[in-house]
């Protein structure tokens, strides 16, 4: 396609998103759905205008889906309620550890014996199939910064951190193959890769976004009089935390989420501080939220609170990474031929929907007062998507074998599209059964064993 044809094709698609916008919300798929339908049909699927190679735009797709899962990764940690609590993040914290190595393991298993993989290339397969994905799951993230419903919370903060969790696994597949240092009996890996990484990228969000919510309300006034920079100090702070984090060997996915968490938590404390009554409709959570693993929590919105710096930079930052989904969604649908849906990699799609992410979900979530309902949906929607694509492209630029890299593309992105179609298919009526289920079981609750429910009484009346 030339220039003139792309810019056509992509302007197009941005005119028709923007007017139909409330049409496409009344429809029972996600708008991914859509840009993978026209991506298929432009692509060598069917008419073949254009043809995206993976293998040989690796630099450029790194980079293109680096910084998507940067901007994601700082709107998802803008959202996290406040305050922080280890009794709400209890759960994505076992989903993003226990059971993102289980899953790791599982996928790792199942290439390594069926697919014929070397094991090496089975754990890298692993690790890059296991995140789940903080672009494409909007429908199931949390919506708002005042959000407060559980599962949508757990999901969000899951993708937030596992984007840098699995990036251990990662080096630990590559190490494998022999592209990384593991050190003798893996010490290395374990001290340097999982340890050091892991919490300094921790510590350096943490503080970074402490220290700017302080700057800003001590330099810019209460409240800020120029509301645009907000979207410079946003970016500003992902430039500088990813930038830190590369230059001592932190992983700088989890160091920018957590620098959006802290800087959300810390903009909220000092306005609590200082007697602000909107602060204190922020941190008052409901009476339910007290109760470790609480499942009953409905959404409610934000007040209005006054005006931060992580709340001024989230409506941008959304609006870039719903730009790059169209786009990195496109190219997608341009890198597949009829082909490519080979049997291994639609059986490898299908086990990791079917039962290692539902696996990995029960054996993290083991000794969690989490309902049923609630693990079933979180064991389900475990959406892949750029973060996957970002991981595939970083191995290939250190060095992956240009053979094992063709399989692990195909593999990768027949997973993928499978995750926008089936996934994308499903969240609607599934969360809107989940919310009917959980309302009804609250009314239960409310009316006591005693009292019969309002269908209850109606069936009665009849």
């Amino acid at each position: 396609m030339t220039n003139a044809q792309w810019f056509l094709l992509v302007g197009g698609l941005l005119l028709a998103r923007g007017l139909t916008a409330p049409m496409l919300q009344r429809l029972p798929v996600t708008p991914a759905i859509v840009y993978l339908a026209v991506g298929l049909l432009v692509g060598p699927t069917v008419l073949n205008l254009f043809h995206f190679n993976p293998l040989q735009e690796s630099a450029l797709l790194e980079v293109l889906t680096e910084m998507v899962v940067l901007i994601s990764l700082f709107s998802a940690g803008v959202k996290m309620p406040v305050p922080f609590s280890f009794a709400r993040w209890r759960t994505p914290i076992l989903l993003a550890s226990v059971s993102m190595a289980a899953s790791v393991g599982l996928v790792a298993a199942f290439a390594y014996l069926l697919l014929g993989l070397p094991l090496g290339a089975g754990v890298l397969l692993g690790a890059i199939l296991a995140p789940t994905d903080p672009v494409l799951a909007t429908d199931v993230q949390t919506r708002h910064p005042g959000d407060r419903d559980r599962l949508r919370f757990t999901l969000t903060c899951e993708a937030g951190m596992n984007d840098g969790s699995a990036f251990p696994f990662v080096m630990l597949g590559m190490g494998l193959l022999g592209l990384h240092e593991l050190g003798e009996f893996g010490l290395r890996w374990a001290l340097v890769d999982v340890l050091w990484s892991t919490l300094a990228g921790v510590a350096i969000g943490v503080l970074a976004g402490a220290v700017l919510a302080h700057l800003g309300r001590k330099l810019r006034g209460t409240p800020p009089r120029h509301k645009l920079m907000d979207d410079f100090l946003g970016l500003g702070l992902i430039g500088v935390v990813y930038g830190l984090s590369e230059l001592i060997e932190a992983w700088g996915f989890l160091a920018v989420f957590f620098a959006a968490v802290a800087l959300r938590q810390t903009e909220l404390k000092l306005a609590h501080a200082d007697g602000g009554n909107n602060a204190d409709q922020e941190n008052r959570d409901p009476p339910q939220t007290d109760r470790i693993e609480s499942e009953a929590e409905n959404a409610t919105p934000d007040k209005a609170l006054e005006p931060t710096v992580s709340e001024g930079s989230l409506v941008f930052k959304e609006h870039l990474e719903r730009l790059s989904e169209l786009v990195l969604i496109l190219l997608i649908g341009g890198t597949l031929f009829i082909d490519s849906w080979s049997l291994r990699a639609v059986g490898l799609a299908l086990f990791l929907f079917m039962v290692a992410r539902p696996v990995s979900v029960l054996v993290g979530l083991l000794g969690t007062r989490t309902l049923w309902p609630t693990r079933s949906m979180v064991g389900w929607f475990g959406v892949r998507g750029i973060g996957s694509l970002y991981y595939l492209m970083f191995a290939i630029q250190h060095g992956l074998p240009e053979e094992l890299a063709l399989d692990l593309i195909q593999l990768t992105l027949v997973v993928v599209t499978l995750s926008i179609l089936v996934h994308g298919t499903s969240v609607k009526p599934l969360m809107s059964r989940f919310v009917r289920h959980r309302n009804h079981q609250s009314k239960v609750d409310e009316a006591g064993p005693d009292q019969p429910t309002e269908s209850e009484t109606k069936q009665a009346e009849k």
